[in-house]
């Protein structure tokens, strides 16, 4: 019986050609996983959103409000770098 080798090398690495590398899309997240990383609850950020202290949600059309995921992290090293 013959014996079979894997090519474990990708087509494009084989063939000289380099990935060209994309930065990630821009991430929206919901409420509740802005509550989860910033530790504050609802009340909270709609108060310092409402005082210009925290990140503006954007509406996505109903009751779909949502959050620029780098704004948030930005945010969140500003605080930490106090």
């Amino acid at each position: 019986m013959p014996s079979i080798q894997l090519n474990t090398e990708s087509s494009a690495s084989h063939a000289g050609v380099d990935a060209i590398p994309y930065p990630p899309a821009p991430r929206l997240i919901r409420l509740p996983e802005v509550m989860a990383r910033v530790g504050l609850k609802r009340s909270a950020i709609y108060q310092r959103m409402s005082e210009g202290r925290f990140p503006k949600s954007r509406s996505l059309g109903g009751k779909c409000t949502v959050w620029v995921e780098a704004e948030i992290d930005a945010w969140i090293n500003t605080v930490a770098a106090r």
